[in-house]
C-alpha cells in the first residue's frame, strides 16, 4: 500500500501551468509496508482522519496521518470484501462491511475500539440466506442502501440506523460483549417489478417506459440525494444528511426516486413504492451524481448523455456523443475548495462530465444554465491496448482534474478543461498496481492524499508485466502453451504420485 501527497492547488491550477507539468513524474513518498498484505478494500473517513482496510480475517482502522493501527475487528476464515466509513460525531465513525459470504455488518469505531452493532442478513439456514451485493452508508450514517439477492430474486433495501442511540449506549459503563444495542430498522424494500406500478406524476405518465425485458435485473445502482434548494426546507433533515435515494435497475429505462424515512411500516401495510423521477427513451447503462447531488447524469444505450437539474426539475442537457462503443462509466469533475461550506454548492455554474467508453476513448461534456452544451474528445481510443483506460475518477480537491488508470497500471492526472496530462504517478521500483481494472484506492480529501494498493511484481512475470508494448492475445496464448509444454514432465510425475497414493489408500482400507 502506498500513499502520495498531491501537489497543492495553486501549483496544479494556476494559469499556464498545465504545460509545465506535462512531463513531470511524481513518485510516492511513503511506503506503508506494515499494512495487511491481503487488503481487498479500503475507505477514508469523511474528515480524513482515519483509513479503514478490509482484509483476510476482518478489518482494521488506521490513522491516515501516521499510518499506525488504531483498532481492528477479527474473525477466523472470513474475508472483508467491501467497506464504507463515515463520521457520526467528532470521535465516532460508522462502518459498513460485506464479507466473502455476502453478510453485511454495521460497526462503530471510537477512541475505545470497534463495536459490532448489527448483522443485516445472518441466518442459520444457508439455503434461505440473502446475499448482500452492495452496501453504502449515507453521510452521517443514519441510512444505508443495501442490494440483496436470494437465488434468482434481487431487491433494494433501505435501512435506518439509530446512530444517536448507539452513541448514547456506548457511554454506558456496563458495556459487555453481550450488550443489546438498539436495532437497525428496515424502512423499505423495493423489487424491480415495482417500477411498473409506481406513483407517476400526471405529466410523466405519458412518457413512462415499461421495463419489459426478457432477463431479470442482476444489479441496482443507488445514489443518496441531499436537500436541494429551499423547497425542501420543510423536511426535517439535518444539513448534510440525505433526503432521498434515486436508483435504477440494469436493463431499465427509468430512474426511480424514494423519500427516506426513519420508521418502519406496519407489517400489514404494503411497502411504499418509489415514484418515477425520469423516464428515458433508452436503457440506462451508467450514472453519476454531483457532489451537491443537484445534478444527476445518465449514460444511455443510444449514446445519449443526460444531465438533469433537480432544483429546476428539468433536464439541463441532453447530448449525443459520437462513440465507437458503449459508455463504461461517468463522473462529474467536482471541485471541493478547502474552506468552502459543504452546503453551498447549489449554484449552477459550468459543469464538466467525464465519460469513459468501453473502447478506452474519453469524452468531456461541458454544460450549465445559460451555457451552450459542448462535447469534446479528451483522449481517443488508444492504439496500444495496454494503454487503454479502465478507470477514471474525479480528484475533488484539485480543480478540473481527473485520475486515470490504464490497463498496464499507468496512472496520471488529466486536466479536463485544458485537455492536458498534468502529472504522471509512478510506483516504486519492483511494484505494480493491484487490479488496474478496478483499483483498490481512496482519496483523502482533507489531507490531499491518494491511497492505493500496489503489490510486489510476481516471479515469473506475466507477459503484460514484462513489457510495456502491446501484447496480443495470440502472443499470450503461445507463451502459455510453451509454459505448459515445458512443465509437462513435472505435471506427469505429480499425477503418477497422486495415483500411487490413491492405490495405497485403497489397499489399506
Amino acid at each position: 500500500m502506498y500513499n502520495r501527497k498531491v501537489s497543492t492547488e495553486s501549483e496544479m491550477t494556476a494559469p499556464g501551468n498545465a504545460r509545465k507539468f506535462i512531463k513531470k513524474t511524481a513518485t510516492y513518498l511513503t511506503s506503508a509496508s506494515q499494512l495487511p498484505e491481503n487488503t481487498n478494500c479500503l475507505a477514508c473517513s469523511d474528515d480524513g482522519a482515519y483509513l479503514s482496510l478490509g482484509h483476510s480475517g476482518g478489518f482494521s482502522v488506521w490513522s491516515a496521518s501516521s499510518l499506525s493501527r488504531e483498532a481492528e475487528w477479527l474473525q477466523d476464515r472470513l474475508e472483508i470484501t467491501s467497506i464504507h466509513m463515515t463520521c457520526t460525531s467528532q470521535t465516532a465513525y460508522l462502518l459498513g462491511t460485506i464479507d466473502d459470504m455476502g453478510v453485511a455488518r454495521v460497526f462503530v469505531y471510537n477512541l475505545e475500539g470497534v463495536y459490532s452493532f448489527s448483522v443485516i442478513n445472518m441466518l442459520d439456514d444457508i439455503s434461505k440466506r440473502s446475499v448482500c451485493l452492495y452496501f453504502e452508508l449515507s453521510k452521517g450514517g443514519e441510512h444505508g442502501a443495501i442490494i440483496m439477492r436470494c437465488n434468482s430474486d434481487i431487491w433494494l433495501e433501505i435501512y435506518y440506523f439509530p446512530v444517536q442511540d448507539w452513541l448514547r449506549e456506548l457511554k454506558d459503563p456496563k458495556i459487555s460483549a453481550n450488550m443489546k444495542w438498539s436495532s437497525a430498522v428496515r424502512v423499505n424494500r423495493v423489487y424491480p417489478a415495482t417500477a411498473n406500478t409506481t406513483e407517476v406524476p400526471t405529466i410523466l405518465s405519458h412518457f413512462l417506459v415499461l421495463d419489459e425485458t426478457s432477463e431479470p435485473p442482476r444489479h441496482c445502482t443507488p445514489h443518496f440525494l441531499l436537500r436541494c434548494g429551499h423547497s425542501c426546507e420543510k423536511d426535517k433533515v439535518k444539513p448534510g444528511s440525505p433526503l432521498a435515494v434515486c436508483f435504477w435497475w440494469n436493463g431499465s429505462y427509468n430512474l426511480l426516486y424514494l423519500t427516506l424515512s426513519k420508521t418502519a411500516k406496519a407489517k400489514q401495510d404494503p411497502e411504499r413504492p418509489p415514484s418515477v423521477l425520469w423516464p428515458n427513451a433508452a436503457e440506462i447503462i451508467c450514472s453519476a451524481v454531483s457532489r451537491c447531488t443537484r445534478f444527476i447524469a445518465l449514460g444511455l444505450s443510444n449514446d445519449l448523455l443526460c444531465v438533469w437539474d433537480r432544483l429546476s426539475g428539468s433536464p439541463l442537457s441532453i447530448s449525443g456523443v459520437s462513440t465507437d462503443s458503449a459508455f463504461l462509466r461517468l463522473h462529474f469533475v467536482d471541485y471541493w475548495p478547502a474552506c468552502a461550506d459543504n452546503t453551498q454548492t447549489l449554484i449552477a455554474g459550468e459543469i464538466h462530465l467525464v465519460t469513459l467508453c468501453e473502447s478506452g476513448a474519453i469524452h468531456v461534456l461541458s454544460t450549465g444554465r445559460g451555457i451552450a452544451t459542448s462535447t469534446v474528445q479528451l483522449s481517443p481510443r488508444p492504439k496500444d491496448s495496454a494503454d487503454q483506460p479502465t478507470f477514471t475518477a474525479s480528484v475533488p480537491f484539485l480543480q478540473g482534474l481527473s485520475l486515470v488508470v490504464c490497463r498496464n497500471g499507468k496512472m496520471f492526472l488529466q486536466d479536463v478543461v485544458n485537455r492536458a496530462t498534468v502529472c504522471v504517478l509512478s510506483l516504486p521500483a519492483h511494484h505494480q498496481l493491484a487490479t488496474p481494472c478496478n483499483p483498490i484506492y481512496s482519496l483523502n480529501v482533507n489531507q490531499r492524499v491518494l491511497f492505493i494498493r500496489a503489490d510486489q511484481e510476481p516471479i515469473p512475470e506475466s507477459p503484460w508485466q514484462q513489457q510495456t508494448n502491446v501484447v496480443t492475445g495470440e502472443d499470450a496464448c503461445n507463451l502459455y502453451l510453451q509454459q505448459r509444454a515445458l512443465s509437462m514432465d513435472e505435471r506427469h510425475k505429480a499425477i503418477t504420485q497422486t495415483w500411487k497414493r490413491l492405490r495405497c489408500a485403497t489397499t489399506t482400507t
